[in-house]
This record gives C-alpha cells, sequence and structure tokens, in this order.
C-alpha cells in the first residue's frame, strides 16, 4: 500500500483528479497490485490464510443470534 501522505500537496491534487476522471483504472491497478502479491506468497501461507478463512467459516455458519428482551424478568 502506497503512502501517499509523502506527496506533496500538488501531487495529491493531480492524483485525486485523475480519479475523478477515471476511477476504474485506480481500482484495476489496485487488484492486479494485489494479485501480484498474492503469487509471491508460498504454498504454506497460502495454506495457513485459506484454513484460518475455512475456520472462519464454520465458526459463522454455526454461530445464533440471541436476541434478549427488556421486558422478560432477569434469571
Amino acid at each position: 500500500m502506497n503512502d501517499y501522505s509523502k506527496l506533496s500537496s500538488q501531487e495529491q491534487e493531480a492524483l485525486y483528479n485523475n480519479f475523478l476522471q477515471e476511477p476504474d483504472a485506480f481500482y484495476e491497478k489496485a487488484e492486479t497490485d494485489q494479485l501480484k502479491a498474492a503469487l509471491k506468497r508460498s504454498y504454506k501461507e497460502r495454506f495457513t490464510v485459506m484454513t484460518g478463512l475455512m475456520k472462519m467459516n464454520i465458526m459463522f455458519s454455526r454461530a445464533k443470534i440471541i436476541t434478549k428482551d427488556n421486558n422478560s424478568p432477569q434469571a
């Protein structure tokens, strides 16, 4: 991720104007940057991230939302 706070105010304004004119180009660049970063990861890192996501998916699928009725007496 780039640190845009280091840019001068003129550079920040130019970047903002470019974004207003063609926002899709910025999203495409961000997507390609993420893909490049993902390809640099090892298989072990990919496996670790995937298993973590799978565990969270199981946890969320088993979760139950219980609402508390304010009018009922406390137990």
